[in-house]
């Protein structure tokens, strides 16, 4: 046996090893070439450095894979990553009268907020730029490159309250796209847990960051719009539910969630810059005090003539582009579309609309594909063989 040879043994003994060194100093320079806080960033380093004492004595792959855990999801926060805002209010009109039909209240509530929160952004930016370089607001397109601006409006944090189905989360998603933000949805029905908010500690078997934590992971910046979706389906157990409204009420609090703490992550996180957005069906079950932090917005049920609207400009087209058939395959007669609405009784939202077009186009699609000569057209007469009568929420 050479030295070289004797050496490598004894490392091996001691439970270092060429790999151990490799992976340890990856750790570190992952966390150097990070933009984590330098509070962070030094506790998580000597964490790593806690963890090459432990190898010596042979707890190295236990430690390890707690470390490189943590290291990874705090690594993957966007620290101060913010995207670009689009406050143009004609592109948020285009955007929101493309996916919605109506709704002019709503919309313009919407509107009014952003246009708020432009005078805001420009009353920050004249502030923070010198004179000589002032200019008209920026309303440009939003880029996908992140970037840090000077100033940074503060969103509202909306309660969308409604029945199903009225346009609650397709809506969010608009503003979303119309701001050029990232969107997250976090569904919190049927939560009997607060760490699935606030997450789990660091050294617990089951250790991971909450929810609010994740959203930002996925969407890759600090100012997304977030969806609370559902938030009076949390649990009805009157301890826990107690426990998630506290949790929600420091996330939505623009007085409290400028520091944010993750059980896992155990540092302060800024959420202020987060477009918070909450549906609910019904207020029941929500503590007067997160109701006191968030701006309602009543959503009401969709007239029949918006619905008729609705469903020859926006459903149907949709539908039939998902079946990959074209739309001089089938036709609707005017007068089919109060029996396609209506079959069953009044449903307040549009899933059940959908299902019956979807419906009579897959019984289209079959007949088209039996030889049925086209354009197949719908009348009033022959609505039953695509349409069953029992169909619908309320058969």
């Amino acid at each position: 046996m050479n030295y070289s040879d004797f050496d490598t043994l004894q490392n091996n003994n001691r439970g270092i090893t060429n790999d151990t060194e490799s992976e340890v100093l990856a750790l570190k320079n992952t966390l150097l070439a990070s933009r984590v806080p330098v509070d962070l960033k030094n506790e998580a380093l000597r964490s790593v450095e806690r963890m090459q004492r432990t190898a010596q004595r042979g707890g190295y792959s236990s430690e390890f894979e707690n470390v490189s855990k943590y290291i990874d999801w705090i690594t993957r926060i966007p620290w101060g990553l913010i995207s670009r805002d689009n406050f143009d209010l004609h592109h948020a009109k285009e955007i929101m009268d493309s996916t919605h039909y109506g709704m002019d209240s709503i919309k313009n509530l919407i509107l009014d907020y952003l246009a708020a929160m432009q005078l805001e952004a420009q009353a920050g930016r004249s502030i923070n730029t010198p004179p000589q370089s002032r200019g008209s607001l920026d309303n440009r397109p939003a880029s996908s490159e992140n970037v840090v601006p000077q100033h940074l409006a503060k969103a509202p944090v909306f309660l969308f309250v409604g029945l199903q189905g009225v346009g609650k989360t397709s809506i969010a998603q608009s503003i979303a796209w119309a701001m050029g933000r990232k969107f997250v949805r976090i569904s919190l029905g049927a939560i009997g847990d607060v760490r699935t908010l606030r997450g789990t500690p660091q050294y617990s078997l089951d250790s991971e960051p909450g929810q609010i934590i994740k959203a930002l992971v996925r969407s890759g910046t600090m100012n997304p719009v977030i969806l609370l979706d559902e938030i009076e389906k949390a649990s009805g157990n009157s301890g826990l539910l107690n426990d998630v409204m506290a949790a929600l009420l420091e996330i939505l609090d623009p007085e409290q969630n400028t520091n944010f703490v993750d059980h896992y992550v155990d540092y302060p996180v800024d959420l202020s810059k987060v477009f918070f957005i909450c549906t609910a069906n019904n207020l029941g079950g929500l503590s007067a005090a997160l109701l006191d932090r968030v701006e309602v917005i009543r959503f009401t049920s969709y007239t029949d003539d918006e619905k008729f609207v609705i469903a020859k400009r926006y459903i149907l087209p949709r539908v039939l582009k998902s079946l990959n058939i074209s739309d001089e395959y089938i036709r609707f007669e005017d007068s089919v579309w109060p029996l396609i609405i209506r079959p069953v009784g009044f449903d307040a939202g549009l899933r059940q609309l959908e299902r019956n077009i979807s419906s009579i186009v897959r019984t289209c699609a079959r007949k088209i594909v039996e030889g049925t000569p086209i354009p197949i057209v719908i009348t009033p007469q022959n609505i039953n063989q695509y349409l069953p009568q029992d169909q619908g929420p309320l058969s």
